[in-house]
C-alpha cells in the first residue's frame, strides 16, 4: 500500500534504530511448495464434523484453545450456552490406501473441564521427538485439512493457532485474544479485550468495540499491521518497520529513544537498543506493541 491511499492518517517518523536487519527482501512472499496438490494427491474425501460442547457454568466466561495445523479457523460470537462447531475435513492422498491411513493417524480431540474447551488436531505430523520443533513436514502419503467455523458465547477467551493452508478470522468476542497463524491473515473484529495476534505471511487487523485496558502485542514479517480503535484512547505505541511507515488518527508524542542495553555474552559485552520507536496517544496507557518487516502500520479510529 501507498501513502495516498490513508489520506486521514498522519505519518509517524520510525526512527532508523528500528530498522531490522537480515530479513528478506521487501515484497518476497511466501511459495507453496506443492503448487499443484491435485496432480500430487489424486485422491479425495470430505467429511463434515458438528459438534456442541454445552458449558459447564453458563453464567461464567469460555475459555476455549483450538490447536489446528492446516486450515483457516472462523469464530463468531453469539448469545449462546455452548460451543458449535462445524469442521470441514478434507483429506488429499496419493492412493486409496492412504486415504485409510490418514484417517487412522489424523484425530480431532476435543476435551473439557468446566468452562474450559480445548480443541486439537494430533497426527504425525506433530513432532514426537526431542530433536523436532514445531511440525515434522515429511511427505506422509497424504495431507489433511480442518477448516474450522465455531459459535461461541460473547465472554469468551480465544487461543487459537493453525501453521498453513487457511485464515484465522474472529467477530464479536469480548474476552483476551492469543491469535497465532503462519501462512496466512489474522482478522479480529468487534473485540473488547487484550491479547497478541501474530502472523508470518499475511496482513494483522484488530478492530475494537472497547478499546484494550492491558497491553498488547501485534506482528507480521510480510503484510500491514491495522489497527482500528475507539476515540479516547490513551495507550504508549512501540512501533517497528523495515520496509514501511507508520500511520496514526490519533495525535501522537514521541517518547524518549529506548536506552541502550549493554549484555555480557560469552565474556563480551553486548550493547542492544529496543529497535522500536515509542509514541504517546492520550494521556498513556497500556503497551501496544506493533511490528512488521514488509508492510505498514495503521493506527485508525472508528469515523
Amino acid at each position: 500500500m501507498h501513502k495516498r491511499s490513508f489520506p486521514a492518517l498522519a505519518l509517524i517518523a520510525l526512527l532508523a534504530a528500528g530498522l531490522a536487519l537480515g530479513a528478506a527482501p521487501a515484497g518476497q512472499k511466501y511459495k507453496d511448495k506443492d503448487n499443484d496438490r491435485d496432480s500430487v494427491y489424486k485422491f479425495q474425501e470430505k467429511e463434515e464434523i458438528q459438534k456442541s460442547v454445552k458449558l459447564a457454568d453458563p453464567g461464567k466466561p469460555l475459555t476455549l484453545s483450538l490447536d489446528n495445523v492446516f486450515g483457516g479457523i472462523d469464530v463468531q460470537s453469539a448469545d449462546v450456552a455452548a460451543v458449535e462447531l462445524v469442521a470441514h475435513k478434507t483429506i488429499r492422498a496419493k492412493s486409496q490406501d492412504k486415504i485409510g491411513k490418514a484417517k487412522v493417524d489424523v484425530v480431532l480431540k476435543i476435551e473439557q473441564t468446566g468452562n474450559d474447551v480445548d480443541l486439537y488436531v494430533d497426527g504425525p505430523f506433530r513432532c514426537q521427538v526431542q530433536d523436532c520443533k514445531g511440525i515434522n513436514w515429511r511427505d506422509f502419503g497424504y495431507e489433511v485439512t480442518f477448516d474450522f467455523v465455531l459459535k461461541v458465547p460473547r465472554r469468551t477467551n480465544l487461543t487459537l493457532k493453525t501453521v498453513n493452508g487457511g485464515d484465522i478470522s474472529v467477530k464479536g468476542a469480548e474476552g483476551d485474544f492469543d491469535v497465532s497463524n503462519v501462512n496466512g491473515k489474522v482478522t479480529l473484529e468487534g473485540l473488547a479485550g487484550s491479547g497478541a495476534a501474530n502472523t508470518v505471511n499475511g496482513k494483522v487487523r484488530a478492530a475494537f468495540t472497547r478499546n484494550p485496558a492491558g497491553a498488547c502485542s501485534f506482528h507480521t514479517i510480510n503484510g500491514n499491521v491495522e489497527l482500528v480503535f475507539q476515540g479516547g484512547l490513551a495507550a504508549d505505541f512501540l512501533l517497528k518497520t523495515m520496509n514501511g511507515e507508520a500511520y496514526s488518527d490519533f495525535d501522537a508524542t514521541r517518547l524518549p529513544i529506548t536506552p541502550i542495553k549493554r549484555e555480557t555474552r560469552e565474556g563480551r559485552n553486548v550493547y542492544q537498543r529496543g529497535g522500536f520507536t515509542s509514541v504517546r496517544v492520550g494521556k498513556g496507557g497500556p503497551e501496544f506493541r506493533c511490528e512488521t518487516l514488509n508492510g505498514d502500520i495503521l493506527i485508525k479510529k472508528v469515523a
